[in-house]
């Protein structure tokens, strides 16, 4: 997914900022951490036959412990599932939903198959038209049941009608997608869904992100999603949260937090080196208009075909090793 980095000074601002105390507490990184262990088990469900859990299963049979021990780090947590587009998405958007349901816990999904997808970047493509993405989004909507499951919707679909990426021909069809996408999804019982609204190292001033968030539908969703994909830190994030919820009129947000341990390497957004895994999945978050910190990128699968990496959303072991090697407790 593309992700638009700043520069090192805007990073560097972000950061000075980050060390303010916000006026809501804004909980720091260390501080998420502990309230997720005292937390204590997530309530969301893990997929046990994730690529990170093959890969684990595989050095193990091969001798490699130690590493089967580290990709575990990642196999053992609730990670969200992408449904691929340009397929029909039911088999296994039920197959989560059901095996969730089962264990009593909360499935964790994605749906990214809008039109213009990611403006012709590492993960161009999307639905061929409107008709073709509300089908998909009938099929994703009605596999879910009446199961419990949590839905970021669109990651980079708003944040690339700010930025301009997006051409000005195909906003109000986004827009309107968005919109109809959250009231279908909000048709299933017991569904959440987070609109994507891109990072704090991205739209710089999250005012700018309010009215496309209203037009797509935000009053009907549960809340927003920052992070999704991006290395921004938890205290950085929070604090660009609490700001946008506040011109939302409290709207609650979740936080991407698989990547962002060691938070963003200036100017890459595209596999940075020496990046680590962050907070555990959780909804002791510490802070009470951020619902959960969640794992919604999943570590170890690739951003693009850059700094060696395989092509988009493509399973990196190396990579998953590393950031798992660098994570601390």
């Amino acid at each position: 997914m593309t992700r638009l980095i700043h520069a090192f000074v805007a990073l560097a601002v972000l950061g000075l900022a980050a060390g303010c105390s916000s006026p809501t507490g804004t909980t720091s990184d260390a501080g998420a951490r502990e309230a997720a262990h005292a937390a204590g088990s997530s309530p969301f469900w893990v997929d046990p036959d994730s690529p990170a859990a093959r890969q684990a299963r595989l050095w193990q049979r091969q001798g490699r412990g130690q590493d089967a021990e580290l990709i575990r780090r990642i196999a053992d947590q609730p990670v969200a599932l992408w449904p691929a587009g340009g397929t029909d998405p039911a088999a296994t958007v039920k197959a989560a939903a059901s095996a969730a349901g089962r264990e009593g816990k909360t499935a964790v999904l994605v749906a990214y198959n809008i039109p213009h997808r990611d403006c012709g970047g590492h993960s161009a493509g999307g639905a061929a038209d409107e008709n073709a993405y509300r089908e998909w989004i009938e099929r994703f909507a009605g596999a879910l049941g009446d199961a419990e499951a949590l839905v970021v919707l669109e990651p980079d679909a708003i944040a690339h009608l700010v930025d301009g990426c997006t051409p000005d021909e195909h906003h109000a069809e986004r827009e309107r997608l968005l919109g109809e996408a959250v009231a279908r999804l909000k048709r299933q019982p017991n569904t959440k869904v987070y609109l994507d609204a891109g990072n704090a190292g991205w739209i710089r001033e999250p005012a700018g992100l309010v009215e496309p968030l209203k037009r797509a539908g935000i009053e009907q969703a549960d809340g927003f999603a920052l992070n999704v994909s991006n290395f921004q830190t938890n205290e950085v994030t929070t604090e660009y949260g609490v700001r946008l919820a506040e011109a939302l009129g409290g709207k609650h947000f979740v936080v991407d937090t698989s990547r962002n341990g060691n938070g963003p390497l200036p100017g890459v957004w595209c596999n940075p080196p020496g990046r680590a895994l962050g907070t555990p999945p959780t909804t002791g978050t510490g802070e009470p208009i951020v619902d959960a910190f969640l794992w919604i990128k999943r570590p170890g699968e690739s951003d693009g075909t850059c700094e060696g990496g395989p092509a988009a959303g493509r399973w990196w072991p190396e990579y998953a090793l590393e950031l798992a090697r660098s994570a601390t407790d």
